[in-house]
């Protein structure tokens, strides 16, 4: 059996370790700053601003297929798009999907947060078919952590789940617990509000429609993915290779299943540690780790500050989430019987526009 690497000084996966643990991978990136291939760094980065190019446009396709009589401008839901990845990537619990919701919901006309929230949540059929063929490649290589090893990784977001396992059972029950009761309430009382959820599922009826132009873009953003993390890997002197493209993919899906840090850094940090043993260093995997996370992550929010500016006027995120999140509760309040008069035509939806 392969034992897990060690950790020094780190005993369990408390926030202390993981915070210990982040500052180490800090420590050897900027120790290891002079052998960043810089040109394969910048090449990475262009690739991982395409794939959310791509990703945006599925869901532009989406929308538009939702509102086929309004006018919506791609360039405005990449804009939402980008903002909200920014965010993701400095706070937790995926608060930048609010801040995609709610610029998008500005950025079509008579559009209703149940319609645009449903078309959010499409992409969703494709990313976990694809993600599920990912993590089955990574089980194959044998080189996840066991469950009995999780609590010994230097991550509070997978040690938390792994040492209270009666608690993340009773985390899923509840929400699914909860899940199945709103579903009763609002199928009973909320006709209006199931109907505007169809409304950004339209695109689902067309299985043709949705294959060109949902599927074909996400299916170009995974590809795009696979070679930015290629080339991450050699700007960080790791080894582009297949399985190790791979392998980080799985790594990523894995980590953002935990809410507990931006972007689920933390787990990402320490399972990329665990994966890479005996193909490079620790210091090595560390400084690809943490520097990978912060090249995305300036990235992103620089992408974010730009597009949050350009679209709404304002850089304060905080504020775009308090609107958000004000915003959809007065709808949820309002009586879903009465829809307003840009909406009274909604249901009768068209087939999407060719791209």
């Amino acid at each position: 059996m392969v034992r897990a690497p060690s950790f020094p000084h780190l005993a369990e996966g408390s926030l202390g370790s993981s915070l210990e643990a982040f500052l180490d991978a800090a420590e050897a990136f900027f120790s290891n700053l002079a052998a960043v291939h810089w040109g394969a760094l910048t090449f990475a980065l262009l690739l991982h601003f395409a794939h959310m190019c791509c990703r945006s446009r599925g869901w532009f396709n989406t929308l538009r297929a939702a509102y086929p009589r309004e006018r919506i401008q791609w360039r405005r839901i990449l804009g939402s798009y980008i903002a909200g990845v920014g965010v993701n990537s400095v706070l937790p619990a995926r608060s930048g999907d609010v801040v995609k919701i709610y610029l998008a919901k500005h950025s079509v006309p008579n559009s209703t947060y149940p319609a645009v929230t449903s078309s959010f949540f499409v992409e969703s059929i494709f990313d976990i078919t694809a993600g599920s063929i990912v993590m089955l490649f990574a089980l194959t290589q044998g080189v996840l952590p066991s469950l009995p090893n999780l609590p010994n990784l230097p991550a509070f977001d997978l040690a938390f789940w792994a040492e209270h396992p009666r608690f993340a059972l009773f985390t899923i029950t509840a929400l699914t617990v909860g899940l199945l009761v709103l579903y009763a309430v609002l199928s009973i009382r909320a006709v209006e509000f199931w109907r505007r959820v169809r409304q950004g599922l339209v695109i689902l009826t067309d299985f043709r429609t949705y294959l060109r132009q949902v599927a074909a873009w996400q299916g170009a953003a995974w590809l795009l993915r696979f070679f930015s993390f290629y080339f991450f890997l050699e700007a960080f002197n790791i080894g582009g290779s297949v399985q190790n493209a791979l392998l980080v993919m799985s790594v990523q899906a894995l980590s953002t299943l935990t809410p507990f840090t931006p972007g689920g850094a933390g787990a990402q940090q320490a399972l990329l540690v665990y994966v890479f043993r005996g193909k490079a260093s620790r210091t090595a995997v560390l400084a690809y780790s943490v520097g990978q996370q912060i090249a995305i992550a300036a990235f992103n929010v620089a992408a974010a500050v730009a597009a949050l500016f350009l679209l709404s006027g304002t850089t304060d995120f905080r504020s775009i989430i308090r609107r958000g999140e004000e915003e959809r509760r007065a709808a949820e309040r309002e009586n879903p019987g009465n829809a307003t008069a840009g909406e009274s035509g909604e249901s009768r939806t068209e087939p999407a526009r060719p791209s």
